[in-house]
């Protein structure tokens, strides 16, 4: 029974060492030729004086090297914490400091930011090709709580909605999920997934990293999101598996209405999409696209991977997320604690085996979240299905309060989502001098349209309640979202609060 993440690659390298697993821009990888590199990179770590419990900071965009850093920090007991190379220096530097890392890594040689990061910190070269890393803190502490020894990594979660926490990831967690993602997905040695997805976040670790490895599939990888690569990916190198949040498909939509393009897609079997609400319209333009099922499924940083996902051999014609993976639990609960009656909407509470060990040395914000019973208070809002399946309603920080009653701003977007023209919405709660909250609706149009403002109204009209009608509709050029594809509501409130 493996017990740590390079485990699995260990594994890999010894049945099939030949294999080919990354393939990238400059050349491809084999699974015997990545486990040189872990040795290489944990024989370096340790000669640096990294010591188990230890958090090494990997200042990274998608590379052989940062998947061999992130395996070499396993082998060697120490906790990767995965920085996207993209961040700003101050933020890169909070990050440090909350992590109290013992070292960072900087994969520069695929990276010109993590380059720029690394020439800050006074960075030399490590023995791994194209990596450097930082002279050693000696004021970092090591962790000695029993409870945190299965940890694998630190996930600071995006910070869509106030200061980013360090998410415990443990390794069995991952393993787990890797299982389920792999079992759910049939994946084998003939699949390969495009890896564009951040492996300094849970999706990129989780549902591609770990479920490639456990299922033998490859990984066409890359460093950042690209309409026109995934495309030639999709027509010329194999892709069976495409994943992402549906932001990410939506700019592919853009990009192929903007271009006029002919997709081809010869080997794709599969199309998942997660980390965010799915929005109907969305759904059956994607559908239309692939001519195949759009999947979906629900998890967040603090559980390793998904908890509910949809099946393959029964896709929906909804927007549900599906149905709780193995091992996996949830209530939907109301304000005061309690079950609500079958339908109604709720907190989402979630416990099983991918459940994160806590937000790192920060023991009251992971006594907000927990609850008796092992359950964890997500804050997302949610209803269950006449058949058990899960819909997830939005975040209950962003259920807007207006003239009494509950606004959920999911349920308006997709009403706004079917508007001919409107590529993304975004729909956030303003204040008003009265106490009350006015409902507000960002909208990015498609290349080339032009908003009719009336006949939105109307559409508003027939398909809102008086109360849910957005009081103003702005335009805006692109939705701003994270490396990962979220969409960042938080910068939309600032933008009206500037205003």
């Amino acid at each position: 029974m493996r017990q740590r993440i390079h485990e699995l690659l260990e594994a890999r390298a010894a049945r099939t060492p030949q294999a080919i697993f990354l393939f990238e821009p400059g050349g491809t990888t084999t699974y015997a030729a990545l486990q040189a590199m872990v040795e290489t990179a944990a024989q370096d770590l340790l000669d640096a004086g990294v010591r188990p419990t230890d958090r090494v900071v990997l200042v990274a965009e998608n590379c052989a090297a940062h998947i061999a850093l992130l395996m070499a920090c396993s082998r060697v007991g120490a906790w990767s914490c995965g920085v996207n190379a993209r961040m700003s220096p101050g933020e890169v530097a909070a990050i440090v400091e909350r992590a109290d890392a013992r070292l960072c890594c900087f994969t520069g040689g695929v990276s010109e930011a993590a380059e720029k990061h690394a020439a800050r910190a006074g960075a030399v070269p490590a023995a791994l090709a194209g990596v450097s890393r930082s002279p050693v803190r000696a004021q970092a502490l090591p962790e000695t709580a029993p409870a945190l020894a299965d940890t694998a990594a630190i996930i600071f979660t995006s910070g869509t909605s106030g200061t980013p926490k360090g998410v415990m990831v443990s390794h069995r967690g991952l393993l787990h999920f890797g299982r389920v993602s792999a079992g759910v997905r049939a994946l084998t040695g003939r699949d390969r997934a495009y890896a564009f997805l951040p492996m300094t976040h849970i999706f990129g670790i989780g549902t591609v990293l770990m479920a490639a490895l456990t299922g033998g599939a490859s990984l066409v990888l890359r460093g950042s999101f690209s309409p026109a690569d995934m495309l030639q990916a999709l027509a010329h190198e194999q892709v069976s598996n495409l994943l992402g949040p549906p932001t990410m498909y939506a700019r592919l939509l853009a990009h192929i209405e903007a271009e006029r393009a002919t997709p081809r897609f010869p080997q794709l079997r599969y199309v998942y999409t997660g980390s965010a609400p799915l929005d109907p319209a969305l759904k059956q333009r994607v559908e239309q696209l692939f001519g195949q099922p759009l999947h979906y499924g629900y998890g967040l940083s603090e559980y390793a991977g998904s908890v509910f996902l949809t099946r393959t051999e029964s896709p929906r014609s909804d927007t549900a997320a599906g149905h709780a993976v193995e091992g996996g639990e949830a209530r939907i609960v109301s304000l005061d604690g309690h079950d609500v009656a079958p339908g109604d909407t709720g907190e989402i509470w979630l416990r099983g085996p991918g459940l994160m060990l806590g937000y790192f040395r920060d023991a009251a914000a992971t006594a907000q979240v927990m609850r008796p019973g092992g359950w964890y208070a997500t804050g997302d809002l949610g209803r269950f299905g006449e058949d058990g399946a899960l819909f997830v309603v939005g975040r209950l920080k962003e259920m807007i309060i207006r003239s009494g009653f509950n606004v959920y701003p999911a349920e308006i977007e997709a009403v706004i989502g079917r508007f001919e023209g409107v590529h993304l919405c975004a729909v956030v709660g303003t204040p008003e001098a009265d106490g009350n909250e006015q409902v507000v609706a960002f909208v990015e149009l498609k290349p080339g349209a032009a908003l009719d403002r009336e006949a939105l109204r109307a559409h508003l009209v027939e398909h809102l309640s008086p109360y849910k009608r957005p009081a103003r509709i702005e335009l805006i050029d692109a939705m701003p979202t994270t490396a990962n594809g979220k969409l960042l509501k938080r910068e939309l409130q600032a933008r009206l609060r500037a205003a």
